[in-house]
């Protein structure tokens, strides 16, 4: 893809994982605060979560430079999605750890963008 704006830095990666249980809207949003330590992000609110009675979980953050998405199932799996887009570089390796750790999650895969 060409790069329309090679003078902006633009950083995405996305985290998934299967967890040992279900991750609540009170997880979600303390996770995402978390998150904004590790890496340096600036929140310029709290994070807002919300439940769909179809797909489960999602929440989200805004930072001064971007923001994250989180997203949870219960069924048909235990499984999770964290979509981070950032305007400020950020270390891969501790938010995939970080992730890791925090949801004591057996699997974890990921893609840098």
């Amino acid at each position: 893809m060409l790069d329309l704006a090679p003078t902006i830095c633009r950083q995405r990666l996305v985290v998934e994982g299967l967890c040992r249980e279900p991750i609540s809207a009170d997880a979600i949003r303390d996770y995402l605060s978390r998150l904004s330590k590790e890496i340096d992000m600036v929140a310029l609110m709290e994070p807002a979560t919300h439940q769909s009675p179809l797909y489960g979980w999602a929440g989200w953050i805004h930072w001064e430079t971007s923001g994250a998405h989180f997203y949870a199932w219960d069924e048909p799996d235990l499984f999770f999605s964290v979509d981070i887009y950032a305007c400020k570089p950020f270390s891969v390796d501790a938010v995939v750890e970080f992730t890791r750790a925090y949801f004591d999650a057996p699997t974890v895969v990921h893609k840098e963008f």
